[in-house]
């Protein structure tokens, strides 16, 4: 009887003995939680105070090394050192510096939110210029009217050729002109093709280049227009080389490498922002635009 009297006593200690336990840890838990709440720089020291290594243990951060240990040490040996993880190449503070040096940097754009796209109020009334305005400018600012394209070939020192690049697709179909314009028209192009990209990525549209359906005309192909079209004008502002025409219902398609087929993009959102480049620009004084409805292109002449 003494002896199960005994037992049940030190079972009883046991228990106890074990929910005081649990109190004191649960009680010295809180403590710390406290004092990181209250004091967290003490918190910062101690996990700064260890750093841990590639096979797990832990080491002093920040240890002198001692003059006997720097004499100690190997020197360094050209020998490569066998790696788990392939050395990455040396990257660029600047990720413009990876592009080629001949392509022109593109400039600061802010992506932080989609910008809307707004059009103009009315495409007649936003490029009303006639050709009453075209000729005089184009007459005044351009070359002197080439023969035809033999002759063309002979005044490369006044006319720069303008191919297909990064901001611009000359229409393959082109029959009744040939790509040249005078250096001044040749930037507004290139300026209008540029300006067409920029709004197309800040308004988060997947990017198109324009299409020139028109350049310069010589005087015979004037004169073969005019045979097939009666429309066609004898005193045409393209036979001065600074007169080109964009297609406002047609885009060339930017793809990735490997990529192919349409975006999923309607022709008349793009002619909604081509039209906003196109009046900024006109609002600037670097050219006259007329809406061609027939021919189905913006008719632009330098200023």
């Amino acid at each position: 009887m003494l002896l199960l009297r005994h037992k049940l006593t030190e079972v009883a200690f046991r228990r106890l003995k074990k929910k005081v336990f649990v109190q004191l840890m649960a009680i010295l838990v809180m403590v710390l939680f406290i004092i990181r709440l209250l004091f967290p720089a003490v918190a910062q020291r101690g996990e700064a105070a260890c750093v841990p290594e590639a096979d797990g243990q832990a080491q002093p951060a920040a240890v002198a090394a001692s003059p006997e240990a720097v004499a100690a040490s190997p020197e360094p040996s050209d020998d490569p050192v066998p790696s788990a993880v392939s050395p990455q190449p040396e990257l660029r503070q600047n990720p413009r510096d990876h592009f080629h040096p001949e392509y022109p940097v593109v400039p600061d754009l802010d992506f932080s939110f989609k910008h809307r796209i707004f059009s103009v109020s009315s495409y007649r009334d936003c490029f009303p210029d006639v050709q009453d305005v075209h000729y005089p400018a184009a007459r005044a600012n351009g070359v002197r009217p080439v023969a035809n394209r033999r002759e063309a070939e002979t005044r490369k020192s006044e006319l720069l050729y303008v191919g297909n690049n990064l901001y611009y697709a000359i229409d393959p179909a082109m029959r009744s002109s040939i790509p040249y314009l005078i250096p001044r028209a040749s930037q507004l192009l290139q300026h209008i093709g540029r300006r067409f990209l920029d709004s197309l990525a800040v308004k988060q549209i997947p990017l198109h280049t324009i299409i020139v359906t028109s350049v310069l005309r010589t005087e015979e192909d004037v004169a073969r227009l005019r045979r097939i079209n009666g429309n066609a004008s004898e005193q045409s502002c393209h036979r001065f080389g600074t007169t080109f025409d964009i297609s406002y219902n047609r885009y060339h398609t930017v793809c990735p490498p490997g990529e192919a087929g349409r975006r999923a993009v309607r022709n008349d959102s793009l002619k909604f922002v081509l039209s906003e480049v196109l009046r900024d620009a006109r609002a600037e004084g670097r050219c006259f635009i007329k809406y061609e409805v027939k021919q189905g292109c913006f008719h632009i002449t330098v200023r």
